[in-house]
């Protein structure tokens, strides 16, 4: 039997439910892996090991239910998504001693179809950041070279997967956070649409960017993880009353692209993209066009004003969401102060890091009198304009294609100076959050000069995540494998 770490969600599902393999021996050789790995990779910030042990021992008692997709799958959950009595700090020390008393609706669900939650994984501070090197407790390694950021700011849950530490994880997506992380950590990551899954419980950043998915080795590991948390939440009034497809199902079922227009927005295929992401990106296109898909050339025109569209509606709304922190009701309250305002004041300056005080000054600064009408107003205005082009360009096409970062991972330390630099690095990635619609990143290949994973991005039509994770299932399967990575 191969190392069980090594397998798929899907084939380790079908190996429990045959008990070939049982739940215990499946969590005790993710613990293993950790073990062996977490202290090069640090990917987690919280693991439960007795505990999951005595969930997958219960469950073998019980022995494998039909009814429960995922049973016995160990997982892991960003740390910015609450857990019943699992720490959640957010990856801040405002948040360090934090225990829910509840769990977020994506985890109920998980939990309900028979995962066992393994821990929680490192994250920048608050979702803040494009590299996992934000965390207030430490920087995440990537699993391919161990000198290289794992992306952000879900880089704990695409290094834990690509670590082979567990079979798949949760990460948050506001503006790439789930993408360009699987990008740089060799494996495929979906943003749904906007309202596909409950944001009941994860830690609010922009309200209405913010988007829970699944991180996993294949496409149709992450259709298993997505038909389970997906669905309407009344707890959620943004959640959508949607009907959820049998995203497995049509997944595995897509063979080939014959019948399928993929676009391609010359905005994402021009300057700026080194010659290793552009090799393997062409290379890609043209498997998929040996596969039957016809490549049609499409326009986002607006793409140019996103980064700075974006900046000025996250912050806006994490200045609002954050304004929560203050050391009165709960997080950290400092010991020195001696009124209510040093209270505030040294609670805040102390519990929150550099980068994410410094995204609240700005957004307070765009929503303050004088500053609304020239900076946000005029910024959700360029926002409409921006999902307006996809609606445009869908009109030619099924599936919008890109490359997912222009670059593959970047050097630990190597853009923490330069905050411009380090926000440059989602410019491929934020048009999606802004306009609401699902995306993922697929691994298609390895660049030739740093030998480090190039992920391929699919957007695709709100509603319609079937159509690109069936894409991304046919693509991937007729390329290549990554192999291991390389920095373990």
């Amino acid at each position: 039997m191969p190392d069980i770490t090594t397998l798929t969600l899907t084939d380790l599902r079908a190996k429990l439910a045959a008990k070939d393999i049982s739940a215990t021996q499946a969590t005790q050789a993710c613990l293993d892996r950790i073990q062996a790995t977490e202290p090069k990779v640090d990917a987690l910030l919280c693991v439960q090991a007795e505990a999951v042990l005595e969930q997958a021992k219960a469950l073998d008692q019980a022995g494998p239910d039909k009814d429960k997709p995922l049973w016995g799958v160990p997982i892991v959950v960003k740390d910015a998504i609450c857990t019943k009595g699992v720490p959640t700090t957010c990856g801040s020390k405002i948040l360090e001693n934090f225990v829910p008393f509840y769990d977020a609706t994506c985890v109920e669900r998980l939990k309900n179809a028979g995962a066992i939650l393994l821990g929680k994984a490192n994250m920048d501070e608050f979702a803040m950041g494009s590299s996992t090197e934000n965390s207030a407790f430490k920087p995440t390694r990537n699993p391919w070279a161990l000198d290289k950021v794992p992306g952000g700011s879900s880089g704990g849950s695409g290094a834990t997967v690509a670590a082979g530490q567990c079979f798949s994880s949760l990460g948050t997506d506001t503006g790439g956070s789930i993408r360009l992380p699987a990008a740089f950590c060799g494996v495929t990551g979906i943003k749904p649409t906007y309202g596909r899954i409950s944001r009941y419980g994860v830690v609010a950043y922009g309200s209405s960017l913010d988007q829970v998915g699944p991180m996993a080795r294949t496409p149709t590991d992450c259709a298993a993880m997505l038909a389970v948390m997906s669905g309407h939440d009344p707890k959620d009034s943004t959640s959508a009353p949607r009907p959820v497809p049998d995203f497995e199902a049509e997944t595995a079922a897509r063979r080939d692209l014959k019948g399928l227009r993929l676009g391609m927005p010359g905005e994402y295929w021009g300057e700026g993209l080194t010659p290793e992401v552009r090799d393997r990106c062409q290379a890609a296109m043209d498997t998929a066009k040996s596969l039957g898909a016809e490549i049609v050339p499409v326009k986002l025109p607006h793409t140019q004003y996103a980064i700075a569209t974006y900046y000025i509606v996250a912050m806006a709304e994490a200045s609002s969401n954050l304004a929560r922190f203050d050391g009165v009701r709960y997080g950290y309250r400092s010991p020195e102060a001696r009124d209510l305002k040093e209270l505030y004041e040294l609670s805040r300056s102390k519990g929150f890091g550099e980068e994410v005080q410094r995204r609240i000054v700005l957004g307070t600064y765009v929503l303050s009198a004088g500053y609304y009408d020239a900076y946000y107003r005029k910024a959700a205005q360029v926002r409409r304009l921006i999902r307006q082009d996809f609606l445009n360009a869908f009109e030619k096409c099924d599936v919008i294609v890109g490359p997912t970062s222009p670059f593959t991972a970047f050097g630990l330390g190597e853009k923490t100076g330069d905050p411009l630099q380090m926000y440059l690095a989602d410019i491929f990635t934020i048009s999606l959050n802004l306009s609401g619609l699902p995306g993922l990143s697929v691994p298609v290949g390895l660049g030739k000069d740093t030998g480090l994973p190039v992920g391929l991005q699919m957007f695709g039509k709100a509603w319609d995540e079937a159509t690109i994770l069936g894409a991304a299932h046919a693509l991937s399967g007729a390329l290549p494998g990554l192999g291991e990575p390389k920095g373990l």
